[in-house]
Order: C-alpha cells, then sequence, then structure tokens
C-alpha cells in the first residue's frame, strides 16, 4: 500500500468519524424535545460534572492567579507598572486561562469518567437493556450530560475566574506590596463587557466539546477491557486538543 493510498484511507476514515459524532450529537439534543423529561438525570449530572468539579477547579484557579501575580509583577516593574497587575490578572482570567484551564480539568476529573461509564454500559450490554426496555439511550444516558456539561462549565469558570483574581490579590497586594486599590481600580478600568462575553462563548463550548467527545468515544468504546481503556485515553486527548483548537479559532474572531 502506498503512502497516497494510507493517507487516502485515513482522510476517509476521519470524514466518516466526523459524520457519526455529528449524527450523535444532533440525534441526542432532538430526543430532549421528546417526553419523558429527564429531570432528576439532568440533576444528576449537574451535580456529577460541576459541584464534584469545583475542589480541583478552585485549587487550580488560586494557583494559576498566583502564580500569573508572581510573574506579571516581576514583567510590570520593570516598566514601573506595578500598578497595572490587577488587569494583568483578570484579564488573563477572563479572557483565556479560565476558560481553558477549567475546561481540561473537567476533562481529566469528569470527561475521563464519563466515558468509563458509558464504556462499562455497552460492554455489559445494559445500552442493549436500555433498548429492549424502550428506553432511548442517547435520551436518557447521553441528553443530560450534554445539557450538564453547558451549564456546568461555564459555572466552573465563572468560579476559576473570581478565585484566580483573589489568588493575584493575595500575591500582588499581600505579599509583594502592590497598593490594594491599584490592583481593583485597574481591573474596573480595563475589564469590558466583550472580555466577559467572549470567555462565556468559549466555556459554553468547551463544555459541549468534553461533554460531547467524551460520551461519543463511551458509546461507541470496543467490546473489551483493552477497547475501554483506548476510548478514555482517546476522549480525553481528543477533548483536550480540540478546547486548545477552538479556543485559538475563537480568540482570533473575539479580537
Amino acid at each position: 500500500m502506498t503512502l497516497l493510498e494510507l493517507v487516502g484511507r485515513w482522510a476517509l476514515t476521519s470524514v466518516a468519524e466526523m459524520g457519526r459524532m455529528l449524527i450523535f450529537v444532533a440525534a441526542s439534543f432532538a430526543w430532549l424535545a421528546r417526553p419523558p423529561l429527564r429531570g432528576m438525570q439532568f440533576v444528576k449530572q449537574l451535580h456529577f460534572i460541576g459541584y464534584k468539579s469545583t475542589f480541583v477547579v478552585v485549587l487550580t484557579a488560586a494557583f494559576t492567579g498566583m502564580v500569573l501575580a508572581l510573574q506579571g509583577y516581576y514583567t510590570l516593574r520593570k516598566f514601573g507598572s506595578e500598578g497595572l497587575l490587577g488587569s494583568a490578572v483578570a484579564l488573563s482570567m477572563i479572557r483565556e486561562l479560565g476558560p481553558v484551564l477549567a475546561a481540561l480539568m473537567v476533562t481529566a476529573r469528569a470527561g475521563s469518567a464519563i466515558t468509563a461509564e458509558i464504556g462499562i454500559m455497552r460492554i455489559t450490554e445494559q445500552i442493549d437493556a436500555l433498548d429492549t426496555m424502550a428506553v432511548n439511550p442517547l435520551q436518557y444516558l447521553i441528553a443530560p450530560k450534554l445539557v450538564a456539561g453547558l451549564i456546568g462549565v461555564p459555572l466552573l469558570v465563572a468560579i476559576f475566574d473570581v478565585v484566580g483574581i483573589y489568588g493575584g490579590h493575595l500575591v500582588g497586594v499581600d505579599l509583594l506590596g502592590v497598593s490594594a486599590g491599584s490592583y481593583w481600580n485597574s481591573i474596573e478600568a480595563a475589564v469590558e463587557w466583550k472580555d466577559v462575553y467572549g470567555g462565556v462563548l468559549k466555556s459554553i463550548s468547551f463544555g459541549l466539546i468534553v461533554s460531547w467527545v467524551c460520551c461519543y468515544k463511551g458509546f461507541y468504546t470496543k467490546m473489551s477491557a483493552e477497547g475501554l481503556g483506548t476510548a478514555t485515553t482517546e476522549a480525553v486527548v481528543l477533548s483536550s486538543v480540540l478546547i486548545l483548537i477552538w479556543d485559538y479559532f475563537l480568540t482570533s474572531l473575539l479580537l
């Protein structure tokens, strides 16, 4: 088989896979509008994706804000602009680091668990049993996770931004001696609505990417323990890569 044939086969396989993923997510959202509504499933998944990810998100945000304050202070001091430390921390958090890092943390903690859970249900034929009982698995299993991702990740990003800015305040004001008034005034002067809007848009799209990819990989896992491990790894890697690529495109559009 020539190199050209290998590239062509890879391209065809990739296009077919993307088509299956689009049909998968479209069918899942279509089932949302059909009764019965799975209210408790939505609450359960929001608790799992959102509430149970709060600790790791808060911890990551606090140390990210503190490191950002240290690095920002080191750079701004060279230009005599330490008073702008607050705006540097806040804009970095709201526009970029908050959505990206929170989404990566959710991928690592909740996304991998979602793939493993659905994959085990596939291997042990529990999903087939749902079909047998006339319960659509896309409506019962997948749709609540997609909605929970769309709601939970933006809320976690909001928490990440607030904790990160206070982490920067802890280091910049309390440790390095930057004026508290300068810190908060520079944030008020620099942060605009379009910065917040961009962060919210990113967090919603990242929430969809994480829940979509992780559910898909678990739903179509191979019927073996090795296949489940491969699906979980692929879900985390693909979600993380897509988050970074989509972040670049959104940032270039929103600038």
